[in-house]
């Protein structure tokens, strides 16, 4: 609030500034013209100094839009009347705030001092039907007190006067806030189509690599058994191609594993989640603390997040121990995953890169925090929608029994 104070008087001056040159200059078109070029890059800077103190200060961000948004297009509509009323508030929230804080420090002191030191005289009070005398000891205490007590509420007056002011005169209107929605849709959309295609590549790829090949292998030892004149040798080629079998079926389950699990729809995320870790190379701790089951695509994006994010702790980030963190508050699920690895993890890689896209694609964030050296934290919130049904409601569905 002081720095609004000081900027507040900033903005005063320059706006009497170029208003009274812009005025003298009328007679001069072009030399106004110029002057008011150079008063609205001016104000338009004022406007970035005050969205970039409402960010970081106020934590605030714009209705419909952001503070970063926009700043030349709505400055000739609202911009000046933005400045020229946040100045005002500024400058009179922030003297106010000042004073109170001065003048409740100023006379808490100086009762602490009158009663620590003995020197205290008496001070008649007079209100309407009550007449009494105290020392002036109490009556600093008491007004320092009461006026420390009303600086707070204060700043939260001039706060909110603040951030109405930001979100009227710097927000989006709603044909802009409909575009820019449709813009992200129609990103988030494409990124999904992307990140289906690199997942049936991947597929593909596990297949043809492990499951194609152990599928070939056992057919050689099959035909090798086959065409062997030796009993004995054709029992060891049997007993290989049944080693090699039960390969062939593992390497099957994995990849169904890693397309989607069933646990996830038969014994829920936290289960899932378990079965993540325990196969995990580096110990896993969980922190489960959801206290319903989202609803399917939330839940599938989470276990996804998760996932990707072990496997590349344990494969790329050489860790010794990860950590996964699940709360939710009133809107979102909120998932932190979280190593003691080396660092450096790209957040534009395959993997990364795709969990971010179905993140978005849910309306939600990711987030990658991954310096040189470690440690690394991966961040993902997603809209907290619960399932109106039972868990099992998830399984494979009954079917009614015919009318008769």
């Amino acid at each position: 609030m002081l720095l609004g104070l000081v900027t507040g008087v900033a903005e005063l001056v320059f706006l009497c500034l170029a208003g009274g040159v812009a005025g003298l200059l009328s007679p001069w078109p072009r030399a106004r013209l110029r002057v008011q070029r150079a008063s609205a890059t001016g104000a338009a800077r004022f406007v970035a100094i005050e969205r970039a103190r409402l960010a970081g200060w106020f934590d605030h961000g714009v209705a419909g839009g952001n503070l970063k948004s926009r700043a030349g297009e709505r400055l000739e509509h609202g911009g000046y009347r933005y400045l020229v009323l946040r100045a005002v508030v500024g400058v009179l929230g922030g003297y106010v705030a000042a004073g109170i804080l001065f003048f409740g420090v100023l006379l808490l002191f100086g009762g602490l001092w009158a009663l620590r030191s003995g020197q205290s005289d008496a001070v008649p009070l007079r209100f309407p039907g009550v007449h009494m005398v105290s020392d002036t000891w109490v009556v600093g205490i008491a007004g320092g007190i009461a006026s420390l007590a009303l600086f707070g509420p204060w700043c939260l007056v001039v706060v909110a006067a603040e951030r109405r002011l930001a979100a009227h005169f710097l927000g989006a209107d709603t044909r802009e806030a409909m575009r820019r929605r449709i813009t992200e849709l129609t990103v988030t959309r494409t990124g999904m189509v992307r990140a289906i295609d690199d997942e049936r590549r991947r597929i593909e790829r596990d297949l043809h690599d492990g499951v194609q090949q152990r599928g070939l292998a056992l057919s050689m030892l099959l035909g090798r058994a086959r065409h062997t004149p030796d009993p004995g040798k054709a029992a060891r080629l049997v007993d290989e191609a049944y080693t090699e079998s039960r390969r062939l079926l593992d390497e099957l389950r994995s990849v169904a594993w890693r397309i989607y699990p069933a646990a996830l729809d038969e014994l829920g995320l936290r289960d899932a989640l378990r079965g993540v870790a325990e196969r995990s190379g580096v110990p896993v701790s969980i922190d489960y603390r959801l206290a319903g089951r989202p609803v399917s695509e939330v839940e599938t994006a989470v276990y996804f997040v998760v996932r990707e994010a072990i496997t590349n702790a344990t494969k790329h980030a050489a860790a010794r121990e990860i950590v996964v963190s699940l709360t939710e508050d009133e809107r979102s699920v909120n998932v932190v995953i979280s190593d003691d690895g080396r660092g450096g993890a790209d957040p534009s890689g395959g993997g990364l890169s795709g969990l971010a896209r179905r993140v978005r694609a849910l309306d939600g964030r990711f987030d990658v925090h991954s310096p040189a050296g470690g440690p690394t934290r991966v961040t993902a919130t997603l809209p907290l929608l619960l399932q109106e049904t039972e868990p099992s409601a998830r399984q494979a569905p009954v079917s009614e029994p015919p009318c008769g």
